[in-house]
């Protein structure tokens, strides 16, 4: 029996499910990236809004690339059931916000019209630090990418998020509506920024005043998001369904904990989020570089040590001494350098991430986490080690986080068939299969400028410190690295 909105009363009794009446509920928000993350997170807040009885506020998903979730979803009624999961036990619930779902190039006309639509308040993505198509060390946006270059030649039928937020908002100028906020929900510092800069850089090839009034009009908050959420597996499937009744062919597991800060600058209003536990905060880099530096840097470090151990899932590497006696100097790291929001006790937050990344009912895979390094890591651990830099202080935990990255990175390359799940993958295992000394490698990898700017590599102190520690990691009998290294 099929999750849907006529099946809804199969659920079993006391299962929290939507009590308003979805068929009145307004179209509102569009959102791009319709993935696990945003079906944890904003979604889930926005259900809330609508349980309330403001019912202004519904959702359209889409898939800008594939149609997979506008085929899961669909014949769900765009419901489908969120699982929190914790070491004491876990809380199921059906999220009804998302009203509809389009997904895939063959939707692309139907999207540009909802986007162009007046009913259409806010714009949001979730479409990962790839989807920007900004040049992670110069901030420019990457003209050749095939999605912007498409579009750029036909900008009446847009498909990347670039051509379609410009056209859209080019539709609704001409037709006297105001403009959308574009709101990013994407793990980046200066999320809001970001998106800003590609929208207006893409603009700016098509048409230099209308991106100044893009620039004069349209507001793009920046935000802060955090909830650890694995991608789907079968076996999350079979459990979810087990507990409902119903099958859903796209459940979320999630864990309890979730935070959303966002910067409060919206165009046409926005829900009432901050009555569910959203914060809206006039010191959003603050909780980004918090949140960015000492979750994210740690567990993309805590992933490259694991997946280099042998440790599948983020709680099994948390029970491996030799990650956790990276982690802990680390995070002392990180917080020597770091600029705190008001009221936050950072050594409260790190024991809290401890106990999240300890989490035994959250699967969450390493490999998944070790994807896209060369995006993830200039924010994570170099950003903070130039901060580190800059006041003259060594910086061994991070060090190490690089060095775990490299090896990765040479196992990587020397795997029969091996593969980085990274938009800068052949460039990276290029350098990384150059030479075998260790000294060499480091050098090869160092060398790739849209990672390490041209900064880092002339740091005599900071490549001293890297060879070191990547030599340490090739011989200790517990890290499975490249054999071809010569330490």
């Amino acid at each position: 029996m099929r999750l849907n909105e006529a099946n809804l009363k199969n659920l079993p009794t006391g299962m929290q499910q939507p009590t308003y009446d979805r068929k009145k509920v307004a179209s509102a928000i569009v959102h791009l990236g319709i993935g696990a993350f945003h079906r944890a997170h904003q979604a889930m807040f926005t259900d809330a809004v609508l349980a309330s009885g403001d019912l202004a506020w519904g959702i359209v998903g889409a898939g800008v690339i594939s149609d997979d979730m506008k085929k899961a979803l669909l014949p769900q009624d765009g419901l489908y059931t969120l699982a929190e999961m914790s070491a004491d036990g876990e809380k199921i619930k059906v999220i009804g916000s998302i009203v509809d779902v389009l997904g895939g190039p063959e939707d692309a006309d139907k999207l540009l019209a909802r986007m162009s639509d007046a009913g259409t308040r806010i714009v949001s993505l979730t479409v990962t630090e790839k989807g920007y198509c900004l040049d992670v060390a110069t901030g420019k946006l990457l003209l050749q990418a095939p999605a912007i270059a498409a579009d750029l030649k036909s900008p009446a039928t847009p498909k990347s998020i670039h051509g379609l937020i410009v056209q859209a908002l080019k539709n609704r100028q001409a037709a006297g509506i105001p403009p959308f906020t574009v709101l990013s929900c994407d793990n980046l510092p200066n999320n809001g920024k970001l998106a800003k800069a590609a929208v207006l850089a893409y603009a700016r090839e098509l048409d230099p005043a209308f991106a100044q009034w893009i620039e004069a009009n349209v507001r793009f908050p920046c935000t802060m998001v955090d909830r650890i959420t694995p991608a789907t597996t079968d076996a999350d499937r079979a459990h979810v369904n087990g507990k409902t009744g119903l099958e859903d062919a796209w459940p979320v597991v999630t864990e309890e904990f979730v935070q959303w800060v966002i910067e409060d600058e919206f165009t046409m209003g926005r829900p009432d989020w901050d009555k569910f536990g959203t914060v809206f905060s006039d010191e959003i880099e603050r909780w980004e570089n918090m949140k960015l530096r000492c979750l994210n840097g740690s567990h993309s470090t805590l992933s490259y040590l694991g997946q280099l151990t042998g440790r599948e899932t983020v709680a099994d590497a948390m029970g491996l001494k030799l990650i956790t006696d990276v982690l802990d100097p680390l995070w002392v790291e990180i917080r020597e350098v770091l600029q705190v929001p008001k009221g936050v006790d950072t050594a409260a937050y790190v024991d809290s991430l401890k106990r999240r990344f300890r989490n035994p009912a959250l699967k969450h895979k390493t490999a998944q986490i070790a994807s896209d390094g060369s995006q993830k890591l200039p924010q994570r651990l170099l950003a903070p080690l130039r901060d580190r830099i800059a006041k003259g202080l060594p910086s061994p935990a991070i060090a190490t986080a690089v060095a775990a990255w490299m090896h990765f990175a040479v196992k990587t390359a020397h795997t029969p068939g091996g593969a980085l799940n990274d938009p800068m993958s052949d460039e990276i295992l290029a350098q990384a299969r150059k030479r075998t000394a260790a000294a060499d490698i480091v050098d090869d990898l160092l060398a790739l400028e849209k990672i390490f700017g041209a900064d880092l590599p002339a740091n005599a102190a900071f490549r001293t410190e890297l060879i070191g520690k990547f030599v340490e990691l090739a011989r200790n009998p517990a890290v499975d690295t490249a054999a071809q290294i010569q330490a």
